[in-house]
């Protein structure tokens, strides 16, 4: 088999991570609404369509409520009993399934995305996954208000850092460690996410078509 054929035929992989509290919030973000679904079908469905495989969606404190969302989808649920310790807890528990999911090796690269940043869709996707196809860089970051973050593709040399982060902020830092040979996607809707009553009521506010 030739090289071209081994990359073909191994996985760029895709964790959604949907474990948070949404505790600034004030009910799950994840069940929140948004031109017509909520904002976990809506990425779910963007992950599938962007032809990623396999797809976990990491759950926490709501495992049992979100499973209707991804109903017909060809995604697993994976609940993370550490979700409280932060996104990096849920970032292991991702890689720790997809992993199982694929045969040794076969799993060249993972996407990592939220729920909340409501217009992500599977173009987004598909660019990292390009991005990184063709540029043969080590990650693959969107790039929104003057800095890099998720969406992002992580390449198979960076699954030990991936395995070994600490603390709430998830990949960021093993980001800001690779700025030099760091792929930027741009996507400035990136920005815009739902952790707060006021960012909820903006993005339907902006989403409503004109009186």
């Amino acid at each position: 088999m030739t090289a071209a054929s081994n990359e073909r035929s191994a996985s760029v992989g895709l964790m959604l991570l949907a474990a948070g509290a949404s505790s600034r919030l004030g009910q799950p973000k994840q069940l929140v609404q948004f031109q017509g679904k909520s904002l976990l079908r809506r990425a779910a469905e963007a992950a599938v369509a962007s032809g990623c495989h396999p797809i976990v969606v990491v759950t926490g404190s709501l495992h049992n409520e979100l499973l209707p969302e991804l109903e017909a989808l060809p995604v697993t649920a994976v609940p993370n009993p550490q979700w409280q310790e932060g996104m990096s807890s849920s970032i292991r528990a991702g890689l720790a399934a997809l992993e199982a999911q694929t045969t040794s090796g076969a799993l060249r690269a993972v996407v990592v995305m939220l729920c909340d940043q409501p217009f992500v869709n599977e173009l987004i996707i598909k660019g990292l996954v390009d991005g990184f196809n063709s540029a043969k860089v080590p990650a693959v970051a969107s790039a929104y208000g003057g800095r890099v973050g998720v969406p992002a593709l992580f390449g198979q040399q960076l699954f030990p850092a991936l395995r070994t982060l600490a603390g709430p902020e998830g990949a960021r830092d093993l980001l800001r460690q690779h700025t030099a040979d760091l792929l930027r996607v741009p996507f400035p809707e990136g920005a815009i996410d739902v952790d707060t009553p006021a960012q909820y009521r903006q993005l339907l506010q902006q989403a409503a078509p004109p009186q």
